[in-house]
């Protein structure tokens, strides 16, 4: 997991792109009193590319900053996102604006294949 996160982390900042937080929120539950299987929300984006879809589309900002979650299941470790693909149909995106939001494809393929 914390080896993941590193990657990920380091990988964004390769891509020029913002990391906005690391939120470690096993951590954050376990400060609360509560269990929660290790999970990290890692949250980073381009202002260059997303302030144009959330002028466009106000309620994509409910989507952005681009969010992955890196978490364990049973002994693996776990990348989950929504694919631009995904955002586009939820936040009904014109191809041009769901275009801006491809960068995270090459992240998450240089995550796993490292």
């Amino acid at each position: 997991m914390a080896a993941t996160v590193t990657r990920l982390t380091r990988i964004i900042g390769e891509h020029g792109l913002k990391l906005f937080a690391v939120i470690d929120q096993a951590a954050e539950a376990r400060a609360a009193g509560l269990e929660l299987r290790e999970m990290t929300l890692v949250v980073f984006g381009s202002p260059a590319a997303g302030t144009p879809v959330m002028a466009a589309v106000p309620l994509a900002a409910l989507d952005m900053p681009l969010k992955i979650l890196i978490w364990a299941d049973n002994g693996q470790t776990k990348v989950s996102y929504d694919s631009p693909a995904a955002l586009a149909v939820r936040r009904h995106l014109t191809d041009a604006l769901a275009a801006r939001l491809a960068g995270i494809d090459p992240l998450t393929d240089a995550l796993v294949a490292a």
